[in-house]
């Protein structure tokens, strides 16, 4: 291959990390040490702050409006800087959708090594961020670079929604039902595509899947009256839904048998592709989580699979469960599925079986 040639291939984004995507977070339990004694701000304009580990800030500005503040970022997660920034921005935008808000405005937030890395990779990354929010109907009107290595790409995003129709994760209620969005795997394929396990269609798959924008559960979720719920990502399905059940003062049971997955992933976990995060992950949940005995262990790590761009997950009263799942299938969600029940307090947060 001539020197010319070499010039002339696309650069591989993934040569530039070890690990990308939501799965670079903090171990979740390292993060709650940082935070426990962080000052928590007592302006009553502030309707929903740090303290309750939510997926967005929410501050009253009057009594029709108040605004969604989030930021989100992160390495690539996939070679081309188009499709990097495709998810990295519908990663970002996502926390506005599971608060049940618009996304209105946003800012870039990069972190690129203009000397190691051809400027066209930088423009591939924002163009297409800015596809991403202009399909979401966001637009950026600013942002911020600094140069850093390895790359880093993500959003703030500023939305509204009603002050009296936040959606939050403290909103699960005894009774209701769990709906996820969105199928599971990201991590695990990504970590198949580096070590040349997973197939193209299945990391295209993934790929798509991040790639989608939470904005049909978002708007479903306020048209059924929804009011506990998240999106899954960097702490995995079992991580996210602790957090839920901790901050509803339930327990919520998953049957990990009817959570739906992205092809390839449960081959890929039964042959030891399991990343370090979903680890970490289980590190985090396993002090307030009982196990069914029978528990299968490749969905039992699964399900602390750090996800990036996940989906919502949702806690829906019973009677709305049929006909919300109908309107999320027609909308595009068409693997959209009922995986567990929130009941009244146990000894533990979180069963998984």
């Amino acid at each position: 291959m001539t020197t010319s040639d070499k010039s002339s291939m696309p650069f591989d984004l993934l040569s530039t990390v070890e690990t990308g995507g939501c799965s670079a977070k903090i171990p979740p339990r390292a993060l709650e040490e940082l935070l426990k004694d962080f000052p928590v701000p007592t302006d009553p304009r502030i309707l929903v702050d740090i303290s309750s580990h939510d997926d967005a800030g929410v501050y009253k500005i009057n009594d029709e409006t108040a605004l969604v503040i989030t930021t989100d970022f992160f390495p690539p997660m996939v070679s081309d800087g188009y499709d990097f920034g495709l998810v990295a921005a519908t990663n970002s935008i996502s926390d506005v959708y599971a608060m049940g808000g618009t996304p209105l405005v946003a800012l870039n937030i990069m972190m690129f090594p203009s000397t190691r890395i051809p400027m066209e990779v930088y423009r591939d990354i924002l163009r297409g961020g800015n596809d991403k929010a202009r399909e979401a109907g966001v637009s950026i009107i600013g942002g911020h670079t600094i140069d850093d290595y390895p790359p880093k790409y993500g959003l703030a995003v500023i939305g509204t929604v009603h002050p009296d129709r936040i959606i939050t994760n403290s909103g699960v209620r005894e009774g209701d039902e769990l709906i996820l969005t969105k199928p599971l795997g990201t991590g695990i394929l990504l970590a198949g595509h580096r070590m040349k396990m997973t197939s193209p269609d299945q990391l295209e798959a993934a790929v798509s899947a991040m790639k989608q924008l939470n904005r049909e559960g978002a708007a479903l979720m306020q048209r059924y009256g929804v009011r506990g719920a998240t999106d899954i990502t960097g702490f995995g399905l079992a991580g996210h839904a602790l957090k839920m059940a901790r901050a509803s003062g339930v327990t919520i049971r998953i049957d990990l048998n009817k959570v739906p997955l992205l092809d390839g992933t449960y081959d890929l976990a039964g042959q030891g592709c399991i990343p370090g995060a979903a680890f970490r992950n289980l590190d985090y949940t396993e002090g307030e989580t009982r196990f069914d005995d029978n528990i299968d262990y490749n969905l039992k790590m699964i399900a602390h699979d750090a996800q990036t761009s996940g989906g919502l997950l949702m806690a829906v009263a019973p009677e709305k469960v049929s006909e919300l799942l109908r309107d999320l299938h027609a909308s595009g969600h068409p693997e959209a599925a009922l995986i567990g029940r929130a009941g009244k307090r146990e000894n533990v947060a979180l069963v998984l079986g």
